[in-house]
C-alpha cells in the first residue's frame, strides 16, 4: 500500500549483483514494490561468489527477466573467476561498458535512480548514462569507500591506479544528486572528495525479514558438532576478513587446551588458502567448513551456534565500515564476539549484545572468547535479546524503507 502523499515513483536500480545472486538490495527492491512503487533493476549475468555463470545463464544469453513484479535488465559481463586481479579488473570494466550500452536499448521511462554501491564503484558510469537517457536523479548509496577499499581489500598499490579510481569516484559523486551512506562515519571520507555534507544523507542498512530468531529445530543439525561450543562465521571469506585473526586465536585456545569448534559458512578468495594453513597448523579437527548456502538457511544454522563471529582486517577504512552480517546477527539474537574497530565494534559494544576486542588482536580476541565461554547461561541470552531490541531501533527494514522514499521524494 502507498502511504498518503507519496507519489508513486519509477525507479531504475544499478547494481553490479542482483538475484539470484544474495545481496540486500533484492529485498530492498521487492520492498520498494511492496510499497506500490515500479521497480527496474539494470545488473549482470549472475555470476557471485563463486566466478562462474549461473546455470541457465551465458555470456552471449542475455535475458529480460522478472523477479516477481521486478523487471531484470541484464548486461554482458565477463566472470570474476578465482578472483584475480586481473579477473576482477575485467568484471568490473565490461559490467561498467555494457551495461552502459545496455541502457540504451531500455525502453522504459524512469524518474529515478537508485545505484546499489557495492564494489566496485564503476557501476556509477552506467548510471550516469541512465541519467542523461531519462533525464533522472541518481541516489547513490555507498557500500564502500573508494579508492580506499582498493587498497586495503583488493591489495592494489598502483598510484596511477590509485589516482585514477579516486577521479572516477569524484566525478560518480558529483553526477549523483544525493548520496547516501551505510555508515555516518563514511561522511568526513567523502567530504575530502569534494561531496558537501549537505549533499550526504544516513541509510544504514538492514537485513532480510528472514533474518530472526527461530525456534528449536533440527535442520543443519548434522552438520553441526557437538563436543564441544560452537563459534560460527557467515559471509565472505576473503582478504577483508582478516580471517587469521581466527585462525591465531584458535592456535591460542588450543594451547590452552579450551575446546571450540569453529563453523564456517560461506566462500570466498581466500578459502583455499585458508584451510592450508590449518591443516599446516594442525587445527583441521577445529574447524568446519560448510560451504554456501542460501541466506534464508542463515537463521536455521545461527540457532545452533552459541555465539556468531565478525572479524575485519585492521583497516582506517574498514573502521568506518559497518559489515552487513552485524545487522543479520543482530536480527537473529544471537551474541556476536567481535575483532573490530570503529562503527562495526560501536554498535555491538553500545547494543551490549557481545564482547569486542581491536582488529587483528588475536590475543585479545581469544581472551573474549575465553570470557564469553565462561558467562552464565542467561547473561548470554540476554545478549542476543539486545542485539535484535538494538536492530529494530536501529536497522528495521520498514524504517529503511521510510527514510529511503523520504529521500527520493524530497
Amino acid at each position: 500500500m502507498i502511504r498518503p502523499s507519496i507519489p508513486v515513483m519509477k525507479i531504475l536500480i544499478v547494481s553490479h549483483y542482483f538475484w539470484p545472486e544474495n545481496f540486500r538490495i533484492n529485498d530492498l527492491a521487492q520492498g520498494l514494490v511492496g510499497r506500490g512503487h515500479s521497480v527496474s533493476v539494470l545488473t549482470g549475468i549472475p555470476n557471485y561468489p563463486k566466478g562462474k555463470f549461473y546455470g541457465g545463464y551465458s555470456f552471449a544469453k542475455v535475458a529480460k527477466q522478472k523477479f516477481g513484479e521486478i523487471t531484470i535488465y541484464r548486461s554482458p559481463v565477463i566472470p570474476r573467476g578465482r578472483g584475480s586481479s586481473i579477473r576482477l579488473s575485467l568484471n568490473y570494466i565490461s559490467m561498467a561498458f555494457f551495461a552502459s550500452l545496455r541502457i540504451l536499448f531500455v525502453r522504459e521511462k524512469f524518474d529515478k535512480i537508485l545505484v546499489f554501491g557495492a564494489s566496485p564503484i564503476t557501476i556509477g558510469i552506467p548510471a550516469i548514462v541512465a541519467k542523461h537517457k531519462f533525464k533522472a536523479p541518481i541516489f547513490f548509496w555507498v557500500q564502500d569507500l573508494w579508492p580506499d577499499s582498493l587498497i586495503d581489500a583488493g591489495g592494489i598499490s598502483n598510484r596511477s591506479v590509485i589516482s585514477l579510481v579516486d577521479k572516477i569516484t569524484r566525478f560518480i559523486y558529483r553526477s549523483s544528486h544525493k548520496i547516501l551512506v551505510q555508515s555516518k562515519a563514511f561522511i568526513p571520507y567523502i567530504q575530502t572528495q569534494g561531496v558537501r555534507a549537505n549533499k550526504m544523507m544516513y541509510l544504514p542498512n538492514s537485513a532480510e525479514s528472514f533474518y530472526k530468531k527461530v525456534g528449536t529445530t533440527d535442520r543443519f543439525l548434522e552438520l553441526i558438532p557437538k563436543d564441544g561450543p560452537v563459534l560460527m562465521f557467515a559471509g565472505n571469506i576473503g582478504e577483508a576478513q582478516g580471517f587469521d585473526t581466527i585462525i591465531n586465536s584458535a592456535i591460542i585456545l588450543k594451547q590452552k587446551k579450551i575446546k571450540v569448534n569453529w563453523v564456517i559458512i560461506g566462500e570466498g578468495r581466500q578459502k583455499k588458502s585458508i584451510i592450508r594453513r590449518i591443516e599446516n597448523e594442525g587445527l583441521e579437527k577445529s574447524f568446519f567448513f560448510l560451504g554456501s548456502f542460501p541466506s534464508e538457511d542463515m537463521p536455521d544454522f545461527f540457532i545452533h551456534a552459541d555465539a556468531l563471529l565478525v572479524t575485519l582486517k585492521k583497516s582506517l577504512i574498514f573502521s568506518k565500515t559497518i559489515p552487513s552480517k552485524v545487522q543479520s546477527y543482530l536480527a537473529c539474537s544471537k551474541p556476536i564476539l567481535a575483532s573490530l574497530d570503529g562503527e562495526g565494534g560501536r554498535i555491538i559494544s553500545e547494543a551490549g549484545c557481545g564482547l569486542v576486542s581491536p582488529s587483528e588482536d588475536s590475543v585479545s580476541f581469544s581472551e573474549s572468547i575465553v570470557e564469553f565461554l565462561g558467562l552464565p547461561s542467561n547473561q548470554k541470552i540476554k545478549m542476543g535479546v539486545n542485539g535484535r531490541l538494538y536492530f529494530e531501533k536501529e536497522f528495521d527494514g520498514e524504517k529503511q524503507l521510510d527514510r529511503l522514499i523520504m529521500m527520493m521524494n524530497s
